[in-house]
């Protein structure tokens, strides 16, 4: 193959790798129009019952940064990360970061032990409802938020996440 021929191979390769980077850039931007702005605003706050019937208050995480995982035990994408979340449970300390998901969209408290109990699931499963899903502009399954030390949204995302995703995304959350 001549020179010229293979620069140009790889030109065209590059060309389309830059094209998919721009139309997934797009879309993600596109999804998270309506959501939390990570302007460093205050989250909403967050007072809600646990899977358990204990109390849970976004307050008490302290000075922790939070992964806040939105979920619908309905939705596919959500079981397929919900994995992910155990995973990341495992990688990253309580001290580290609070990680919790709050289930949206739910029928009853059955719905929810089963599906705690089929994930696996290692991390507090808070009891989410319609004002929950205003409050935070959930509008889709699964939704992320990370929040900072000061529990303002420092990073969103809509939809599966991998492990090395929801670490990334959680990792020197200042």
């Amino acid at each position: 193959m001549e020179p010229e021929s293979r620069l140009r191979k790889y030109l065209l390769l590059l060309a389309n790798v830059l094209f998919a980077v721009a139309v997934f850039t797009g879309i993600s931007a596109f999804q998270a129009r309506n959501m939390l702005s990570t302007d460093r605003q205050p989250a909403p706050e967050l007072q809600v019952m646990t899977l358990h019937g204990a109390p849970y208050d976004l307050a008490d995480a302290g000075s922790r940064p939070v992964l806040m995982y939105f979920f619908a035990p309905w939705c596919h994408f959500c079981a397929a990360s919900a994995d992910n979340i155990v995973r990341l449970r495992r990688l990253r300390s309580e001290e580290e970061l609070e990680i919790v998901m709050v289930a949206l969209d739910w029928q009853d408290h059955a719905e929810l032990r089963q599906y705690a109990k089929q994930h696996k699931l290692n991390v507090p499963v808070l009891l989410g409802d319609a004002s929950v899903a205003r409050d935070w502009k959930v509008y889709a399954f699964p939704t992320y938020y990370v929040l900072d030390s000061e529990h303002s949204v420092a990073k969103r995302d809509i939809g599966y996440s991998t492990q090395l995703g929801l670490w990334w995304r959680s990792w020197r959350v200042d």
